[in-house]
């Protein structure tokens, strides 16, 4: 069906490549760094045929170690925990995160490679535990270790508290004194510790664990703990890597920042890392996990200098009315409108929109935003006379993936002559498909023509303000309440109405939530006819004080631009949702393909490297050569311009 598939967009099914005002689901990749684009691509890079479940749980364990530094976190608001729990998102934007992120992807990644895994809560940290061979086993990504019985297995949490606690009522003088213990790990003294952890082949010689900010000391007040405390950290699954690219945009992902990060509004402090080198520091494990990048956190921009003549614009644009093909007011006596949507992969830290338009007299222009898919709007700036404009949206788009621009031109000669979008953008460069020495195969895939539109608000009211919370996704609400998403009484649901620019191809959604008892849960839902009737396509059952089900339904009525996604839960002790997610994966109108200029820049001993290659077709690969270990600088993603 793929081959068949891009057959057709290649060909005459589709728009003519000049024709094509979107390319979507575009990937680069390079085969010294795995690709972790989708759930699909991790698990083609990570899991085989035939792995048995503990090596399926190795691969877990290695892949979120890999991509998810330990630092701290993150803050975007958006999830119960405030911090960012997507495995997905924290991989390719941030690189970093504190223990329950880590453990929250470990449970993530687990359940889909079908797995039971569950969180737990040990003194001052958070680690995830994985159910083979008939036990639960321990396998801590945050600080990238996990601790042999003597039959090779990874002990489980509970093993290694009681391991723990009894060595300390052997050493009780030990208990509660670091300096101690720290003493004790030097030159292998580690080893004569707790026999569970006497096998630990990720204790250097001195007891240090490969980050060198935790060693065996802390992980003997760690496990000093009471036994049997489980935790559902709650993660949000729905994020993919999903680049793409209209006619006048570019796309440029660094190996450097700027110091720039999420965290500088809205508090959570800045990582560690962001300054940090490869191979240094608390960095100085990565080299050893293939990490080719100069550093972790990168800051990247996404510009588009939107076409505003001829046909191109209808093309790249959400609505264009009343519009002549020099983007100016076609019939004076209404105003004109053009939406734009601007959809990134990366979370936007700054914008700003510089214009510059002609005013008829008496005429105007008014310029107002929306990030809550055009359900609301916020005027920006409105002026009545001629000439260039700087609006600065930062403190608009600052946390946010997804948001709309509204233009209402009025009067006889009023026109955009010219816009530009320009942002600052947060990306991890762990992901990114660096070059190493010899020869590097670099791929490049354009996938179906298809956008997505996700919903997904905070479910704390107090973060409206700094944050989307699920009110401004005009929800029908129904025996629900605070804290968070609770039931009131025995029945209640929550009902979102979701909007496509194209036609609908699937729904992926689902919930954290809680259900203690047997009888309860909550029924995801779907509607195409507006609440009429619903179809129950899933459900996340009880009993359980926390857990986290997401679902695809791709049966979808064809033609359809409007659908309702409902969360119907009954409760007998306390059913409620802490986080939820909505993605409305829908065919783009003007899809397509059309050729994708790719440039790669890089330094060899201190030299400037460059490399260009356009992919006329939406699959290739090429080679490029480095006769010295390259120091990765920039990759630029931007359509060919028609000469």
């Amino acid at each position: 069906m793929k081959i068949l598939f891009l057959i057709l967009i290649a060909g005459g099914d589709g728009p003519r490549p000049e024709e094509a005002g979107v390319v979507c689901r575009i990937k680069v990749c390079s085969d010294k760094v795995p690709d972790v684009s989708d759930l699909e691509s991790w698990a083609k890079s990570f899991l085989r045929p035939g792995m048995t479940d503990e090596e399926k749980a190795l691969a877990v364990w290695k892949t979120v170690r890999t991509f998810q530094h330990q630092d701290s976190p993150p803050v975007e608001h958006l999830q119960h925990e405030e911090v960012v729990q997507d495995p997905l998102k924290v991989f390719h934007v941030y690189g970093y995160g504190f223990c329950s992120m880590a453990a929250c992807a470990v449970e993530a990644l687990a359940r889909h490679a079908g797995l039971q895994a569950r969180g737990r809560i040990i003194r001052n940290h958070s680690v995830p535990e994985v159910f083979y061979d008939g036990g639960w086993h321990l396998l801590d990504a945050s600080l990238l270790c996990w601790f042999p019985r003597a039959d090779g297995k990874a002990a489980s949490v509970d093993e290694i508290i009681e391991g723990v606690r009894e060595w300390y009522g052997r050493n009780p003088g030990f208990r509660n004194d670091e300096r101690k213990l720290r003493e004790f790990m030097r030159a292998g003294g580690w080893r004569k510790g707790p026999e569970v952890l006497s096998r630990c082949p990720h204790y250097d010689e001195n007891g240090w664990l490969p980050a060198a900010t935790h060693g065996w000391y802390s992980t003997m007040q760690e496990y000093d703990c009471p036994p049997g405390r489980i935790y559902e950290y709650g993660y949000s699954q729905g994020y993919r890597l999903n680049l793409s690219l209209r006619p006048g945009e570019r796309l440029v992902r660094n190996w450097s920042n700027k110091g720039l990060h999420v965290n500088l509004k809205g508090g959570g402090g800045a990582p560690g890392c962001l300054r940090m080198r490869t191979g240094q520091d608390s960095l100085r494990y990565t080299p050893a996990d293939g990490d080719l990048a100069p550093g972790r956190v990168g800051n990247g921009t996404l510009e588009w200098e939107v076409p505003l003549k001829g046909e191109v614009l209808r093309r790249v644009a959400l609505e264009a009315e009343n519009l002549t093909a020099a983007a100016a007011v076609r019939d004076p006596s209404r105003p004109a409108l053009l939406v734009l949507r601007m959809p990134s992969s990366y979370v936007y830290l700054t914008g700003k929109a510089s214009l510059r338009a002609a005013v008829g007299p008496g005429g105007s222009v008014t310029v107002s935003f929306s990030d809550n898919h055009g359900l609301d709007w916020k005027e920006v700036a409105s002026f009545s006379e001629a000439g260039p404009r700087e609006l600065d949206l930062g403190e608009l788009v600052h946390r946010r993936y997804d948001y709309r621009l509204r233009f209402e031109l009025r009067g006889a000669g009023t026109a955009l002559e010219a816009l530009r979008l320009v942002h600052d953008i947060q990306h991890s460069q762990r992901p990114l498909p660096a070059l190493d020495r010899g020869s590097n195969i670099v791929t490049f895939e354009a996938g179906p023509p298809e956008g997505t539109i996700t919903v997904e608000g905070s479910t704390n009211l107090k973060n409206r303000g700094r944050q989307l919370v699920y009110t401004d996704f005009h929800p029908e609400v129904n025996g629900l309440g605070e804290p968070n998403l609770f039931l009131q009484g025995e029945r209640g649901d929550i009902a979102f109405p979701v909007a496509v620019p194209g036609d609908l191809v699937r729904l992926r959604f689902g919930a954290h939530y809680r259900a203690r008892d047997a009888r309860d849960g909550w029924d995801y839902q779907v509607s195409f006819d507006d609440g009429k009737t619903w179809r129950t396509v899933d459900r996340a059952a009880g009993p359980t004080p926390g857990n986290c089900r997401y679902t695809v339904f791709s049966e979808v009525p064809p033609g359809t631009r409007r659908a309702k996604v409902r969360f119907a839960g009954t409760s007998r002790n306390a059913t409620g949702i802490f986080d939820f997610r909505i993605d409305a994966d829908y065919r783009e109108p003007a899809g397509g393909f059309r050729p994708v200029k790719v440039t790669y820049l890089w330094e060899e001993e201190g030299e400037p490297r460059e490399h260009v290659h356009v992919a006329r077709r939406p699959q290739e690969s090429w080679t490029i050569s480095c006769a010295a270990r390259p120091v990765m600088r920039s990759i630029v993603l931007e359509l060919e311009e028609p000469r």
